[in-house]
């Protein structure tokens, strides 16, 4: 790969350099750990992963990490999996989150938006007092330390304080949306045995209410272990028989008590898509979170009490558990309820606009679909607080960046991070303090070494390869539910690299310290034997005015042979002609290579995608193999499953 773009498309000036709370924590770091004090962000991630147990003990300092038994050291068994982090330490998540309702209590904590897109304040104090009343009637149903409390809950204040509460008694969180049927939620609760299911009647989304209270029904008569169902009539209904209502549970004026659990005590379980069998259960810590997103929150995204921090997510995203944590930093959280595009593609920046937002996240699929659709940001909202613009969900494609430096502001921070649920973070992404260059992420994260590897395990710089991080991660998963062995864990990441985490991505690590992220590796495209990341051909064809969305797949064959079909998703009124046809191979042929033009190109009525918004590229790689359907996805993780069907019947032909 060569490097372009020896411009960076933005610059932070000495004054913001200046004030970033990452210049800040150097300078301290330097002077109290020995951290170096000149060289800039480079040499602070240097010190960050070669003095690893130094560098996570600075964290917890800078941060002020309340410790009720101290820790004997920062890091015991260093190996991965199995890292130990703070052994001997006890703390609490919650107690933290809550910590700025002792000087800030008449402040807002939440600002709740529905589709109206006006705005609802909750205050700190309101805040501590729900969580305090909630977390004692849970402990009257007698949760404990361990147990599993479930939601099944939109982006609403309820959420946060369901969570906090269940954190506080040292109970374990986990949270599906409710535009998840059935199927999929008992495919992941079921896992994990709750004893307590949050539950909304219904949800407001474009436009429409959607009654779920036959849904609920059947997840309290196939979840055994539920002692208790809490009813949150955001539709209005009546509590359901046997259920407890939520006004009843929060009306307490009452203190929260916080159980302080070790430092690796679980706090949430996140699932993995689960495309191709059940979603993975991961089991990450109290400490492990707290720690690691003081980190990216606090420096990484420069947020404080000051900021407004929106990211349009919903709760069966991992982006919903770090949005909550902003307000570890004491930053006011925007919860969104209601559809990105609704009542047009533009609503998004009208919710950034009228809550005031610093920081405002969303994903590369809808910045692109605001390109496509012609929006103007900065003409038609006042959009003076917004910051920075941070994407995630896919890599952010090189126009996405040119529009946003263009239609928001010229002196915009954009940030394309990227990470996993498997950590509830960030590998690489923002950093305030560095330039921003088209089509790559700044930098690797403080306390993450991440290199691009050959398949041999020798690095590479300015080259394609496998994402690895070669040192533990304080959020690293602690497990998977019932994987006792630690089998399914250690073939999910440590597998191809023993004692290293492999992530299942391309990137570039950049001569100049950035990273390019180029699509998943177990879905790679493989001509003639040069590699390439399907985010690559997305992100040339999508430019097409006629192409709303593409999916492309490479297919080794029994004769040796390699079959590269392009589908296209189009949009209203094109039609894949001979004309569109040539211009799709043409572009492909001059934005990228000859090697890259599909076998076929293939008109399809729509794009599968997993249930947060991920095209499905290896279950739909594995029904053109001839897998069956029942067998190449697991039908409950898919946005909409009939899709599926039209690839079924195309590899049927084709046998």
């Amino acid at each position: 790969m060569t490097i372009e773009n020896a411009q960076p498309l933005w610059q932070p000036d000495p004054q913001r350099i200046a004030d970033a709370q990452i210049t800040k924590f150097q300078a301290w770091a330097a002077e109290h750990h020995g951290a170096p004090a000149q060289g800039g962000y480079a040499a602070l991630h240097r010190w960050s992963v070669d003095e690893l147990d130094t560098f996570w003990k600075a964290i917890t300092e800078w941060f002020d990490v309340r410790f009720t038994s101290p820790y004997t050291r920062v890091l015991g068994d260093r190996s991965m999996p199995g890292a130990q982090w703070f052994p001997g330490a006890t703390l609490n998540y919650a107690e933290h989150a809550l910590r700025a309702a002792e000087t800030r209590a008449d402040e807002p904590a939440l600002l709740h938006v529905d589709e109206t897109h006006e705005f609802r304040p909750v205050t700190w104090a309101e805040l501590r007092r729900h969580v305090g009343s909630l977390a004692a009637e849970l402990r009257a149903l007698g949760v404990r330390p361990g147990d599993r409390v479930s939601g099944y809950l939109p982006n609403i204040p309820q959420a946060v304080v369901a969570l906090l509460a269940t954190a506080a008694v040292g109970g374990v969180w986990t949270s599906c949306a409710p535009d998840f049927g059935a199927r999929s939620v008992l495919d992941r609760f079921q896992q994990i045995e709750p004893v307590v299911l949050f539950t909304v009647d219904g949800y407001r989304y474009g436009g429409k209410e959607h009654d779920r209270r036959a849904v609920v029904t059947e997840l309290r008569r196939e979840l055994p272990t539920l002692r208790a169902v809490v009813h949150i009539p955001l539709l209005g209904t009546e509590a359901p028989e046997g259920a407890l209502d939520w006004s009843a549970l929060t009306a307490a004026d009452q203190e929260p008590v916080f159980e302080q659990v070790p430092f690796d005590h679980p706090l949430w379980v996140l699932y993995s898509s689960g495309t191709t069998g059940l979603p993975k259960a991961i089991v990450q810590s109290q400490g492990g979170i707290l720690v690691e997103h003081l980190k990216q929150l606090g420096l990484h995204c420069d947020l404080g009490p000051g900021d407004r921090f929106f990211w349009y997510t919903s709760t069966g995203w991992m982006m919903w558990n770090f949005l909550v944590s902003g307000l570890l930093t004491g930053t006011t959280v925007v919860l969104y309820d209601g559809s990105p595009g609704y009542p047009d593609t533009a609503a998004q920046w009208r919710i950034a606009e009228r809550t005031g937002a610093t920081l405002y996240g969303t994903s590369a699929a809808y910045v692109m679909a605001c390109r496509k659709a012609g929006v103007h940001p900065s003409r038609d909202f006042d959009l003076s607080t917004v910051r920075c613009v941070a994407t995630t969900g896919s890599p952010l494609p090189p126009d996405g960046f040119r529009w946003l430096h263009d239609e928001v502001r010229d002196d915009l921070w954009i940030a394309s991070v990227s990470g996993g649920t498997d950590v509830c973070s960030c590998f690489a992404g923002a950093v305030p303090t560095l330039p921003v260059h088209i089509g790559e992420l700044q930098a690797p994260c403080l306390g993450t070494d991440l290199q691009s590897w050959d398949p041999s395990g020798k690095p590479l710089v300015d080259e394609v390869g496998e994402l690895v991080v070669t040192n533990p991660m304080p959020s690293m998963p602690v497990h998977f539910w019932n994987d006792p062995e630690g089998t399914r864990y250690h073939d999910s990441y440590f597998d191809t690299y023993p004692g290293v985490w492999r992530h299942g991505d391309w990137i570039t690590v950049t001569s100049r310290g950035s990273v390019v992220i180029h699509g998943r590796s177990d879905s790679t495209l493989n001509r003639q034997g040069v590699r390439m990341g399907s985010a690559d051909i997305y992100e040339a064809v999508e430019r097409l005015p006629e192409i709303k969305e593409s999916l492309v797949i490479g297919i080794e064959q029994p004769d040796g042979g390699y079959w590269m079909p392009l589908f296209v998703h189009l949009a209203p009124g094109a039609v894949l002609d001979d004309a569109l046809l040539g211009r799709i191979k043409q572009t492909i042929r001059e934005q990228l290579s000859p090697r890259h033009i599909p076998d076929e190109i293939i008109e399809v009525p729509g794009v599968p995608h997993t249930l947060t918004g991920k095209r499905i590229e290896v279950p739909v790689k594995r029904l053109l193999q001839g897998t069956p359907l029942d067998k190449a996805v697991n039908p409950g993780s898919i946005d909409n499953l009939d899709l599926l069907h039209f690839y079924e019947d195309l590899a049927r032909k084709r046998a």
